[in-house]
């Protein structure tokens, strides 16, 4: 398995392009399934999650044409109706295939996601969702089951605002008999992303971005071209690697507003942050103070982006007090930090962080995805030589990492490994083939 390895302590500077998001560019793909002709999706990143994707979608019967950062698709014809577990259990948010499948195809087979590290999130408000617009659903044998000749218009009350859930729904809605009204739902950028490139598809959906979204079935959808928004977290996670280190970056290509959460603990905690249209820049000239950061669905501080929080308060002066709301098992990633010198006390779903002067450089392990790049963050900022190991997480949701930091002055390599294939490298689905 690849390695990355960091040499702390030195200062980044510079500009940063960000990629797009990995969080809608996922569902768009996905909605290929509803059929319609051919879609263009541009500033699609080049992660594993994206190629995953493509190799389901492959299978499901979608031709997926794959050349940089564009990807051309369509799916005329069903080879099955069956997203198989040895694809799903590598990328949870590939059951968003479950209600596509279902509202154009009448079938569906999906197996469970299973557990995770950060917590179980289910999917029974899926299921429950879709049983109400008039699905047949059983769970055997680790599947999802379900069957409905033509979904029906509902009214649908989240008990949580499931943001796969949503977007399950959303495009199930899109092909059913009659209007669906979702309430309580996600409010989450990548949703309304979603949304706004099925409108350009033909399907009626008002509300995206507000707790009630109303769609109105349609016969069909048609092709369409859309260009993924930026990732929000990707800019989270190198404002937070700017602060950790005293530096001052300028994130561009970015959509500042989606990212109001972070820059304001950011500025509270002592940093210089300026905004444009398009970019966002910070700038430390001192030690960062500790502030409090609890989590909540958007547009509240978002949990994938506690554990880079985490990590610069660990340097900050004073004691803070972190508070995860969303995913009940994600502080997995202190035992590392701790490693590294870090002053961490869990208490439930509270983990408290005394800032330290000085962090030093360890062998760590990744856990998950936004795990990891908490500990890059660390790494950014400890003494000496801090060893990742299982950089799989990274490649799953970020795009070119090393070479992104490198580029602000960062001291980072990645150490190729065996055992794990790199997807990416290697190119096995990024050459077009889904």
């Amino acid at each position: 398995m690849d390695k990355i390895v960091i040499t702390g302590g030195r200062r980044l500077q510079g500009d940063i392009k960000i990629s797009g998001a990995k969080n809608a560019a996922l569902p768009i793909l996905a909605s290929v399934i509803l059929g319609g002709g051919e879609c263009t999706v541009t500033n699609v990143p080049r992660v594993v999650d994206v190629f995953t994707m493509g190799k389901l979608l492959g299978i499901l019967g979608a031709t997926v044409k794959t050349e940089g950062n564009r990807v051309v698709m369509k799916m005329d014809a069903l080879r099955s109706s069956e997203a198989p577990y040895d694809l799903v259990r590598t990328m949870r948010a590939s059951v968003v295939v479950l209600g596509p499948l279902l509202a154009r195809w009448g079938e569906a087979t999906v197996s469970l996601p299973g557990g995770c590290a950060i917590g179980s999130r289910p999917v029974n408000l899926h299921l429950a969702g879709l049983e109400q617009m008039g699905a047949t659903v059983t769970v055997e044998h680790g599947y999802i089951k379900a069957k409905a000749p033509r979904l029906k218009g509902a009214r649908i009350c989240l008990d949580f605002p499931t943001v796969t859930g949503t977007e399950n729904l959303m495009m199930a809605a899109c092909l059913a008999d009659g209007t669906t009204v979702i309430e309580n739902v996600a409010k989450e950028p990548e949703i309304v992303d979603l949304a706004a490139f099925l409108v350009k598809r033909g399907a009626r959906i008002a509300g995206a971005g507000t707790d009630m979204i109303t769609i109105e079935g349609v016969k069909e959808l048609r092709g369409a071209d859309h260009e993924v928004i930026p990732d929000r977290i990707e800019a989270g996670t190198y404002l937070a690697a700017a602060a950790v280190t005293g530096g001052d970056v300028c994130v561009k290509d970015c959509r500042p507003q989606h990212l109001e959460a972070v820059t304001a603990k950011l500025r509270e905690a002592g940093a210089e942050v300026t905004e444009s249209k398009e970019s966002v820049r910070l700038k430390v000239s001192k030690r960062l103070k500790s502030v409090d950061v609890k989590t909540y669905p958007y547009p509240g501080f978002a949990t994938d982006m506690q554990a880079q929080m985490m990590a610069l308060m660990c340097v900050a002066q004073g004691t803070s007090v972190i508070t995860e709301t969303v995913f009940e098992g994600r502080f997995i990633h202190v035992p590392e930090l701790q490693r590294m010198g870090a002053n961490i006390k869990v208490d439930g779903s509270h983990a408290v962080v005394t800032g330290t002067t000085q962090l030093s450089g360890a062998a760590v392990m990744a856990s998950d995805l936004r795990a990891s790049a908490g500990l890059v963050v660390a790494g950014l900022a400890a003494e000496g030589d801090t060893e990742i190991a299982r950089v799989y997480h990274l490649d799953r949701g970020y795009e070119r990492i090393e070479e992104k930091l490198s580029g602000l002055g960062a001291a980072i390599r990645r150490v190729p490994g065996t055992g794990q294939p790199n997807q990416i490298a290697n190119g096995q689905i990024a050459k077009g083939r889904a």
